[in-house]
């Protein structure tokens, strides 16, 4: 969407949260750059202790464009959580339109153009879309398979894709402003699930949180089966934090992994101490995220589809194990830093 003559487009800030991103920062930042938006735009990277080039790499970028039309500026995040750099980048920015992207996530052509308009159709307060996994060698390709298949994540909409519509939450985000100050940004306590947090009180506070499969990132999976296991123990460690901070929350599709490890623990049991017959279970479970793996990885290198097994056992049990031992405690300090809704005064 380019403006013409007669249109004023809205200045649009993209805040970037990173750590150790030196692999992809460079293609995230220039995939912002390269979008055709005729409207002003910074980019505003805020930097977690990395132990990689990530600074260095972001110091580059920020050289680079100081003469641009759209500049690069960093901001200092001590603490290396992802809801406080955000904040700390949205402090920073200055623009009605906040753009969230990660460090290894690549915005599509026509991305925050066509987030513009919707959020001008729609008049939500936040949109956003599908968190495409793509790879770069056989085990990312594999577990980019599992991430947007309903073997691996059910029928989450923005890994899978659907109907544009009202949604509880949605991949990354593109904000009015005005709803982030608002509701005074990001609850730093929520390490994870930060982003479902927030849309909970935006739409609490009456505003519409809208899903449309228009709008694409790519998304580069975790490099090892070591990576994918801490990501997904987290994910289901917070998606139980989530469940006690909001009842009524949970369905289905987040107790099938936790449903799943015991299950498969007690099969093993039974199979090791009373009768065979326990492995039944495990085996079934192996059968069936096999037979899985066939249509998520049609197209794909024999290689790679042997591993989307690997990915999706990982997934699975890593997610189901981070949900059956995620502390009480942990709840409670976060329900203890609950923020009500802010409504409008208006």
């Amino acid at each position: 969407m380019n403006a013409t003559p007669d249109v004023q487009l809205p200045a649009v800030s993209v805040i970037m949260p990173v750590l150790n991103e030196e692999r992809h920062l460079r293609a995230a930042v220039s995939a912002i750059l390269e979008q055709e938006y005729d409207g002003e735009m910074e980019v505003v990277v805020a930097l977690g202790p990395s132990t990689d080039r990530t600074d260095e790499i972001a110091a580059e970028l920020v050289a680079e464009t100081a003469g641009n039309r759209a500049k690069v500026q960093t901001v200092p995040n001590p603490t290396g959580r992802t809801p406080a750099a955000l904040n700390a980048a949205i402090k920073a920015s200055s623009h009605p339109i906040v753009v969230r992207v990660d460090g290894h996530g690549i915005l599509s052509q026509g991305y925050i153009a066509t987030a513009v308009r919707l959020l001008e159709e729609t008049g939500a307060q936040n949109v956003g879309g599908i968190m495409h996994a793509e790879g770069e060698n056989d085990w990312e390709h594999a577990v980019a398979a599992a991430m947007t298949s309903k073997i691996g994540v059910g029928n989450a909409a923005f890994h899978t894709g659907g109907a544009a519509q009202q949604a509880e939450t949605v991949y990354l985000g593109v904000f009015r402003r005005a709803a982030l100050e608002q509701q005074g940004g990001y609850n730093e306590e929520f390490i994870r699930a930060q982003d479902w947090e927030l849309n909970f009180r935006i739409r609490e506070a009456g505003g519409l949180i809208w899903f449309s499969p228009e709008l694409k990132v790519q998304y580069r999976p975790r490099p090892s089966v070591k990576a994918l296991a801490k990501q997904y123990k987290d994910y289901g460690r917070w998606r139980h934090v989530v469940a006690r901070y909001h009842e009524g929350s949970i369905n289905l599709r987040y107790l099938a992994p936790p449903t799943a490890v015991c299950a498969i623990a007690a099969g093993v049991v039974v199979g090791a101490l009373v009768t065979p017959w326990g492995f039944v279970v495990p085996a079934g479970y192996l059968a069936a995220i096999t037979a899985g793996s066939l249509p998520a990885g049609k197209g794909l290198p024999l290689k790679a589809r042997l591993q989307i097994p690997v990915a999706l056992a990982t997934m699975h049990m890593s997610w189901g194990w981070g949900f059956l031992t995620s502390p009480r405690a942990l709840a409670k300090k976060v329900i203890a830093s609950r923020r009500p809704a802010v409504l409008s005064e208006a």
